[in-house]
């Protein structure tokens, strides 16, 4: 132990494991840094982040919007994936429900 300031401190000689963050989870720290204007320290304290991490999230994020401001994000791509997913099923479905509705039309007269 060591005194800083009037603090105990411990002092460890272990690193800190590796951590791994979803791409999900990056986004929303890097948004509310770029997007509300919140403070990196601040927001990597309340998310148990590393600063140099958050930082480096937030430059590539700001890199990858200069570089091309329309495109995707990772989650946004897979959303848009699955949303033409479902309309493909939707479409297929709705001819089915037509066809059911014209052959059963005919069948009545």
């Amino acid at each position: 132990m060591s005194k800083v300031q009037g603090m105990s401190v411990q002092v460890s000689s272990e690193k800190r494991a590796k951590r791994e963050f979803s791409e999900s989870f990056k986004s929303e720290a890097v948004r509310q840094v770029i997007v509300e204007g919140r403070a990196c320290t601040r927001v990597a304290r309340e998310l148990d982040v590393t600063e140099s991490a958050l930082y480096n999230w937030v430059k590539v994020a700001r890199a990858r919007q200069q570089s091309d401001p329309e495109a995707l994000s990772k989650e946004e791509r897979e959303e848009l994936r699955s949303l033409r997913r479902e309309n493909k099923r939707l479409r297929e479905e709705r001819e089915i429900l037509r066809k059911a509705t014209a052959f059963f039309a005919n069948d009545q007269r």
